[in-house]
């Protein structure tokens, strides 16, 4: 592909040479009434053809990163929704639940506290004390 983009810069390189070699006379371009440019047609030619480029030219370059930035971004969420569902466990039997027990001495899980509940156990507030309470 490289090559083929130097063949074309190249061609288009001689064309412009062989058209300037032709053409180079002088002309004069009225900018205003009173304003006069006197310059060769070869120059005119490029500036003109340079005008006309060069904007369309950054309003594709500002298209095409807009696309690839978009481009992007769907594939990194592409890639994490593929990496999530991977890292997701297959659905299997449910494990059967465990009887639950009211108090931590027929087997439950001992109580923080150690006062032999479960952990759900309910706590009876006037056993706890109260923060503004002196001792």
């Amino acid at each position: 592909m490289q090559i083929v983009r130097t063949i074309l810069w190249v061609l288009l390189f001689v064309a412009l040479l062989a058209f300037s070699f032709f053409n180079w006379e002088a002309v004069e371009v009225t900018l205003w009434e009173n304003l006069v440019l006197e310059t060769k047609v070869p120059a005119l030619v490029i500036v003109s053809f340079a005008l006309g480029l060069v904007p369309m030219w950054i309003y594709h370059r500002g298209v095409k990163w807009s696309l690839n930035r978009r481009i992007r971004s769907l594939e990194n969420a592409a890639r994490s929704n593929a990496l999530q569902k991977r890292q997701e466990p297959e659905p299997g039997p449910a494990p059967e639940p465990k009887p639950a027990h009211a108090t931590g001495a027929a087997g439950g899980a001992e109580s923080p506290t150690g006062d032999g509940g479960g952990l759900l156990s309910p706590v009876d507030p006037s056993q706890t004390p109260h923060p503004a309470d002196p001792k």
